[in-house]
């Protein structure tokens, strides 16, 4: 019979485990309250030695287990690799639910997984709630943001994938003793693929969203790539990366990557600075739960106001190289 919560633990490229893991973790136990104290547990596939290095994160998130899959094959992500290590897990503990970060690892592993054992995937989630008959709701936008759609799922595992920075942290640790449990699936494929070399792109280098504090983000009243490279100086000098709006990337000022709101990234960084943004709601609520909003625009009626801490009413290309220049001084 099918129990338990199952969370994915992903370990980057340099070497820790995904922010969005922690995020879970928090959502896990208040699920696994509604569920009248279902089993926390964590799947990490990793090289060999590493899982020993997270095990106090583990613990201060409350799992109870961590399924551990270590060895030399899995220096380098592989969807082959990587989704028959979890299904091996999933069809030996069959947990009830399994979620997984909707990062470009998690998004890339959950539907292989999901199509292997047979069950249903929401993709990109917003919130998880437990529904009257015990089942996960899981809920998503749909028709380009327009809408929300919550989602059931018939089999177990119940799957989805949650957009990073929608869920807070836990503010306080829940400490267990948590059991790492190593497993070491059977490798009966040979990949189709080889990881020959890696290089990081300039976008993700600077621009780590998820995990971000301080955020500098532009909107189509950045007008041209002189204005996103006059964020991108302003996102140095403050120690942040930079964001943008979806007009601004339907515009091709920005890439997607960074883009923030529905169709994109939802963050709550410690500092959110929107220049240029007039606040359409398919924005705002990638960007509300922000400790501090401050708001640029030459527009007084703007609708990013209504949710600024600080507005300041002005020509973003006049008021950034001041602040600039003041910082720069100092």
């Amino acid at each position: 019979m099918a129990s338990g919560i199952l969370i994915y633990a992903e370990v980057t490229k340099s070497g820790y485990v995904h922010p969005v893991f922690f995020t879970l973790a928090a959502k896990a136990q208040e699920l696994s309250a509604k569920l009248g104290g279902a089993e926390v547990s964590a799947l990490i596939i990793t090289s060999c030695g590493k899982t020993e290095l997270f095990k106090e994160g583990f613990e201060k998130c409350g799992f109870d287990k961590v399924y551990a899959i270590e060895g030399d094959e899995y220096q380098n992500y592989n969807t082959e690799l990587y989704s028959n290590a979890a299904i091996n897990v999933i069809n030996e503990i069959q947990p009830e639910i399994f979620l997984i970060g909707a990062t470009t690892q998690g998004r890339d592993l959950a539907p292989r997984i999901s199509s292997s054992i047979h069950t249903g995937l929401t993709a990109d989630c917003i919130e998880l709630d437990i529904n009257a008959t015990n089942r996960l709701a899981a809920t998503r936008p749909t028709f380009g943001g327009k809408l929300m759609a919550t989602i059931l799922c018939k089999n177990n595992p119940q799957m989805a994938t949650v957009r990073p920075g929608v869920f807070k942290p836990l503010e306080q640790d829940v400490i267990k003793n948590t059991q790492i449990i190593y497993k070491n699936p059977e490798i009966n494929i040979t990949p189709k693929v080889e990881l020959l070399e890696f290089i990081r792109g300039i976008e993700e280098e600077i621009n780590d969203i998820d995990s971000a504090e301080i955020i500098v983000a532009g909107g189509k009243g950045m007008k041209n790539a002189d204005g996103f490279k006059l964020l991108t100086d302003f996102a140095k000098t403050l120690g942040g990366v930079v964001g943008a709006s979806r007009g601004a990337v339907e515009m091709g000022l920005a890439d997607h990557n960074i883009q923030i709101g529905q169709t994109g990234k939802t963050v709550s960084p410690k500092l959110y600075i929107a220049c240029g943004i007039s606040g359409a709601i398919q924005h705002i609520v990638g960007m509300e739960a922000s400790k501090r909003i401050i708001a640029i625009n030459i527009d007084p009626q703007a609708p990013i106001f209504d949710v600024a801490d600080i507005g300041y009413v002005g020509d973003a290309f006049e008021v950034i190289p001041e602040i600039i220049d003041k910082l720069s001084s100092k």
